[in-house]
């Protein structure tokens, strides 16, 4: 990790006990978070005492609205991966169609037209103390200046099955592959336009965005609806209320009518069905800040992680895992590379199990936030099975590792993934 990239999480994490001890000291809100669950992060922390892994919630019923063709998708409960080989030769951005699906429980059909996007809370202008509800219709964000940006959404546990397919660890969680990532052109509106627009306070520190999904039930407990904390620097910064997908209207299983895109960070930032959204001059904590989406386990700090963010580097072949090739034969072997920490700048690739290694052709312009596609030549020669490997290294230093460094939920897998193939 780059001198730059630590200084970062250290800063993280001591924003993070900083607004633990906010709570403690009354200053803060939990909401749908228990006393008990916050004293122990906070007396982790703060004293080293380590606490147990957690286990990730699991949605209950739970449906998809659009198509899931077999050859597209593999179905993983309310959820739906893409296959890499559906993406071959689909373009930079996926297609709307292809993208994958991840929910909490199931996909509402909202109509624009009754939608309302409610801004509220103590960090926004007002009498101290008051409850100062602003409202926008779709309309009224259609018709304020938008912005088109090119971004990846990525589930935070993209690759989660390859910690125990590769690593022989137990982690807990849907055991995605690779393919919980799309990239799409989003057009919407700023979030900081919106926020100044409602009367934003100089007071205010976080931004905590809601879906209006059904709410999501733990352990016979409902948690409420999905929602996490963004810290006002970050909502300032690039973060969108997006209304268009690749030219179209958002589909109903991606967020339509409006949805939060928080390019680079973790898919759990970027609600989906966004209906409110609470601006506080207190810091905020939810269940997916708390229990979910930190770091948890013996390689970790004592009491978890700051909660994530920014997603991690990886690569994929656009190939089915132990797909056949001819001997003797050339291919062009095709893939995509992404990272949270900056653009894709080199990516190697190994055709014997990573024996030997070789630059890969990079075909986009490394940019940051979303993915860089690349191409390599082989000629396979003796018949056998082998692993295809692809690393990917990033403008801020960071280089896929050999081995990712677990944690009990299973998130951010960073390691070179070992993708089977035959030579017949």
């Amino acid at each position: 990790m780059s001198s730059s990239a630590s200084a970062g999480h250290r800063h993280e994490a001591d924003y993070d006990r900083r607004r633990l001890r906010q709570w403690l000291a009354g200053d803060a809100r939990a909401d749908g978070v228990s006393r008990r669950r916050l004293l122990t992060l906070l007396a982790a922390t703060a004293a080293g005492t380590a606490i147990g892994s957690t286990r990730p919630a699991h949605a209950v019923g739970g449906s998809i609205v659009k198509a899931l063709p077999p050859e597209w998708f593999i179905e993983r409960g309310t959820n739906a991966e893409t296959r890499w080989e559906a993406l071959r030769g689909t373009g930079h951005h996926t297609p709307n169609e292809l993208f994958f699906v991840r929910n909490h429980t199931s996909t509402p059909v909202l109509a624009a037209d009754d939608w309302r996007l409610r801004l509220w809370g103590s960090g926004l202008r007002g009498t101290p103390g008051e409850d100062r509800p602003v409202e926008f219709g779709y309309d009224d964000l259609r018709a304020m200046p938008s912005v088109t940006r090119t971004a990846f959404v990525e589930c935070a546990g993209n690759g989660r099955s390859y910690y125990t397919a590769q690593q022989g660890e137990t982690v807990t969680g849907t055991t995605w592959t690779l393919g919980a990532i799309g990239v799409a052109r989003w057009r919407g509106v700023r979030l900081a336009d919106v926020l100044r627009r409602a009367g934003l306070s100089p007071h205010a520190v976080d931004v905590q965005p809601r879906g209006l999904d059904a709410e999501y039930v733990s352990g016979g407990e409902s948690l409420g609806r999905v929602r996490r904390p963004l810290p006002l620097s970050k909502a300032l910064d690039d973060v969108l209320l997006a209304y268009e997908m690749n030219g179209e209207r958002l589909p109903y299983d991606h967020g339509h009518p409006v949805r939060v895109l928080v390019p680079s960070w973790v898919g759990i930032a970027s609600i989906k069905w966004v209906g409110d959204i609470e601006v506080s001059a207190q810091p905020l904590f939810s269940p997916w800040n708390t229990t979910f989406y930190r770091l948890f386990g013996p390689s970790h700090p004592d009491g978890g992680s700051a909660p994530i963010t920014r997603q991690a580097i990886k690569s994929a072949f656009e190939l089915s895992g132990g797909a056949t090739f001819s001997a003797g034969r050339r291919y062009v072997l095709s893939g995509r590379s992404w990272s949270g920490a900056g653009a894709v700048a080199r990516v190697d690739v190994s055709t014997d199990g990573g024996a030997n290694w070789r630059p890969a052709r990079l075909h986009d312009r490394p940019r940051a936030g979303t993915w860089t596609r690349w191409s390599a030549d082989w000629l396979p020669g003796a018949p056998g099975a082998t692993h295809l490997l692809a690393r990917a290294t990033d403008r801020a230093g960071r280089t896929q590792p050999d081995v990712s460094v677990p944690n009990t939920q299973g998130y951010l897998f960073d390691a070179v993934v070992r993708h089977p193939v035959n030579v017949v």
